[in-house]
């Protein structure tokens, strides 16, 4: 409805101003003088023009109405909340969206009335998919290889925008969490996690690598499980989550409304009291006997090392020894992966690559990746095909 009210007014304007040609009922008892064929010819070639002005407007609005669509604004009375409302498609970030986010929190950050930030998810199942890579895919197939980079460096952006936020920041991880959704959340000052709540970075299984500041978190998680989960995708649940400190605190989904009604009536910028308002309604939790948590030492001695295919050797060892359902599991997935996302993966988190190379770096593996990305999302009759490995 605001689109069309807008759209209308627009209208009226042009006609207005004499831009579009409004059809006009004239009675008189004389005759007319005039040419009809030239007037005629005229006034189509004009009609003809504000037609496609009409058209390339109501494109521009459409395509600025969809940002705001989709990354909705809630106004608190000391903070604002970024709403991700794209639930058809799991909130998976577009390009419009992760502008949209540059745009908000630039301007929040040097709102003086605004003391912290939230950022949520308007889905019942998902905060955020990640990057919505059919989308990126029908870019590359139509050739749009600038298009492709300008909108990883608008999410990178944002990445930076978040990690080095002047103030505090809450992201509320209910659902899924993977890739790009992990990229716009965990980077902040406060990471609530449910007992919904799914993390995994699975871009090596579509011919990509761990993104939008992976690299900087998955590398300081405890010996070599930053590796580990790049590598596999693994998932974990939001116990998990806090176990090995993605996130900072962890609630039942059913007090998230009570953190939401706390947190939007906080008047203050500081740290500690929204700490404090958070610990509230917070969990003290444990992974079960079955997480993979428990197998950190195991993990360390297989996914330390320098390359690939010692890593896979390590693995093969392991399986021939035990003949573990665990290990056989992740062996076959990383047989599964793309070689050069693996080796891609393994280097970024080893060396916690700076966003800026990163940027250098998916303009050289974007073309790898497309094949795999079609596959996987769109022809499931195809086998996905391995990129081509590089030595590291």
């Amino acid at each position: 409805m605001q689109k069309l009210k807008l759209l209308l007014s627009l209208r009226r304007s042009l006609q207005k101003n004499g831009f579009v040609s409004q059809p006009r009922r004239s009675f008189s008892a004389l005759p007319s003088y005039t040419e009809p064929g030239y007037l005629q010819q005229e006034e189509a070639s004009f009609s003809i023009f504000s037609c496609v002005l009409i058209s390339l407007l109501q494109l521009l609005l459409c395509h600025m109405f969809d940002a705001y669509e989709l990354v909705l604004v809630e106004g608190r009375a000391n903070s604002r909340a970024a709403i991700l409302n794209r639930p058809s498609a799991l909130n998976a970030l577009t390009a419009s969206m992760a502008a949209r986010l540059n745009r908000l929190y630039e301007s929040w950050e040097e709102n003086s009335d605004i003391g912290f930030v939230m950022m949520k998810g308007g889905s019942d199942r998902a905060f955020c998919s990640g990057t919505d890579v059919v989308a990126l895919y029908q870019l590359l197939n139509e050739g749009k290889i600038e298009e492709s980079k300008a909108f990883f460096q608008s999410l990178y952006k944002f990445v930076y925008v978040l990690g080095t936020y002047l103030k505090p920041h809450v992201a509320i991880m209910d659902g899924i969490v993977m890739g790009g959704g992990a990229g716009i959340s965990l980077p902040g000052m406060f990471r609530v996690v449910t007992d919904r709540t799914v993390f995994s970075s699975p871009e090596v299984q579509i011919g990509f690598h761990p993104d939008a500041g992976a690299s900087y978190y998955l590398s300081r998680l405890p010996g070599y499980f930053g590796e580990y989960l790049a590598l596999t995708g693994e998932k974990l649940n939001g116990v998990e989550m806090m176990a090995c400190g993605l996130a900072t605190h962890y609630s039942p989904k059913e007090k998230l409304p009570w953190i939401e009604e706390r947190l939007g009536n906080l008047i203050t910028d500081d740290r500690s009291v929204i700490e404090t308002s958070l610990a509230q309604y917070g969990s003290l939790v444990y992974p079960d006997s079955r997480s993979v948590l428990h197998e950190i030492e195991t993990i360390d001695s297989i996914f330390c090392h320098d390359t690939m295919e010692e890593i896979i050797e390590a693995l093969e060892t392991k399986v021939a020894e035990s003949n573990n359902k665990r290990y056989t599991m992740v062996l076959d997935k990383i047989r599964e992966a793309s070689p050069l996302s693996l080796k891609v993966a393994l280097q970024s988190v080893s060396l916690a690559m700076p966003s800026a190379r990163k940027i250098h770096l998916f303009a050289f593996i974007i073309h790898d990746s497309d094949l795999s990305i079609c596959a996987k999302f769109e022809d499931t009759g195809r086998e996905v095909p391995n990129s081509r490995p590089v030595s590291c």
